[in-house]
């Protein structure tokens, strides 16, 4: 019987997701506020039943009476968070606040199949998150002076990746995070957030040749500590976000053409100076090669995204756990393998609108500031997406760089509620903006 309902659940679970999905698109083509509503609210019901009948499935296979109770938890936050976020933001992007609930929940499905004290520890920083960040909006709406000092957090973004370079932990052979009072964090999860507020601020000020030169001498030392500390996915985070802010803060071609040679020109001269660097573009170029070695992850992402087809194999069917860190970097395998290619490409599509909405938000903003830090936040979301599912499907090497709200992981949780609520907070401000005008 248990089998069956497996079986049923995975069609189930897809059939939800595309539905889910389906609004997301479909919620742009109504203008009336209470018909997006409507089409919020059949997000949120599609939402809250997958959850219900994945969770129906983890306990079934795992007779763990604790599955129960954390499925019960998150039902509350989720009901919780939704419920406060429409009580004291009354003009925010309801179908934004969807999507970070929809990958969230995602995320704890396909963790506790993974690891159920992993996915409670997820669970706990996401409640923390959600607290901390809570009043970032309200900050936003109310602070112009943010604009008034780049410096600030240009050097101190540079600041902490250089002692991460000095005295980081080593992680997969990369130079990653720092440890404090037992807790270890990914200062450059953060950092990412200081470096379009850094750029934003400097943009805003002027875009004369003198500023630009330094504003880009400054990005430039960003992206050549990451490099040091071979966190490669970072450091090209940080180079497109930083040439596409250039562009549309000048929309000169020139710097464009320029900076894309000279981000070519980089990533030779990074594959003949550093090791690792070369390791990573062969076990992409040729994974099977060297199968048991520098080619086993790759391969065994490609195998289980392989055996997953287009409905998956169910929860509990599958072998993920046979991709080394699956739940970080990997997460999307996992995710094709046991819940099917469809729904893996629902998840992109869930991604790909919250990233339409930032870059919207960032064309109907006037301020250059504020029009900046927008279309930043969305570059720095949209390439992590791009670079997570690239490196799992070998579209392009692989960066060790996670998916946004789905992956386990501290500091990526908390960094990602910190752009939303950012993207929030700008989303209300432009409201405002536009009832005052009417």
């Amino acid at each position: 019987m248990v089998n069956v309902i497996i079986e049923v659940s995975k069609y189930l679970l897809v059939l939800l997701m595309a539905l889910y999905t389906y609004w997301n698109f479909s919620y742009f083509r109504f203008r009336e506020e209470w018909q997006q509503n409507r089409v919020c609210g059949r997000q949120d019901a599609a939402m809250f039943l997958m959850h219900f009948v994945a969770y129906v499935v983890l306990y079934l296979k795992s007779e763990d009476e604790r599955v129960v109770l954390f499925y019960i938890a998150q039902v509350i936050f989720f009901g919780v968070y939704l419920g406060l976020y429409r009580l004291f933001y009354r003009k925010m992007s309801r179908i934004l606040v969807n999507n970070m609930c929809m990958l969230l929940t995602i995320g704890f499905i396909i963790l506790t199949r993974l690891s159920f004290e992993k996915a409670v520890r997820q669970f706990v920083i996401v409640a923390a998150a959600a607290l901390v960040t809570w009043i970032i909006p309200f900050i936003l709406d109310r602070a112009w002076q943010l604009a008034r000092i780049p410096w600030v957090y240009g050097s101190l973004g540079l600041g902490l990746l250089i002692l991460v370079w000095i005295v980081g932990n080593n992680s997969f052979g990369a130079q990653l995070s720092l440890s404090i009072a037992g807790f270890q964090f990914q200062p450059s999860e953060f950092v990412k957030i200081s470096f379009v507020f850094f750029v934003a601020a400097m943009f805003y000020r002027s875009t004369d040749f003198k500023t630009i030169a330094v504003t880009t001498a400054m990005a430039a030392a960003h992206v050549l500590v990451l490099v040091l500390s071979k966190d490669l996915g970072s450091a090209l985070i940080f180079f497109l976000t930083y040439l596409t802010m250039l562009f549309v803060a000048t929309t000169n071609w020139l710097y464009l053409g320029t900076g894309l040679a000279g981000g070519c020109v980089a990533s030779v001269l990074a594959y003949a100076l550093f090791s690792h660097v070369r390791v990573r573009v062969t076990a992409w170029s040729n994974p099977w090669a060297d199968i048991d070695n520098q080619g086993y992850q790759i391969t065994q992402s490609l195998f289980a995204i392989g055996t997953g087809g287009w409905f998956g194999m169910g929860l509990y069917q599958g072998m993920p756990y046979k991709i080394p860190v699956v739940e970080k970097d990997f997460v999307f395998a996992a995710i094709s393998e046991e819940l099917g290619g469809v729904f893996a490409i629902c998840v992109l599509l869930v991604c790909l609108g919250c990233f339409l909405q930032f870059m919207m938000l960032a064309a109907r903003m006037e301020a250059m500031f504020y029009k900046l830090i927008a279309f930043g936040l969305g570059m720095v979301y949209g390439t992590q997406v791009l670079l997570t599912a690239g490196g799992v499907t070998k579209f392009i090497p692989s960066t060790g760089v996670t998916l946004p709200f789905v992956s386990y992981g501290g500091s990526s949780i908390l960094s990602t509620f910190i752009v939303f609520a950012v993207i929030q907070g700008l989303y209300i401000l432009k409201r405002d903006d536009e009832e005052d005008y009417e």
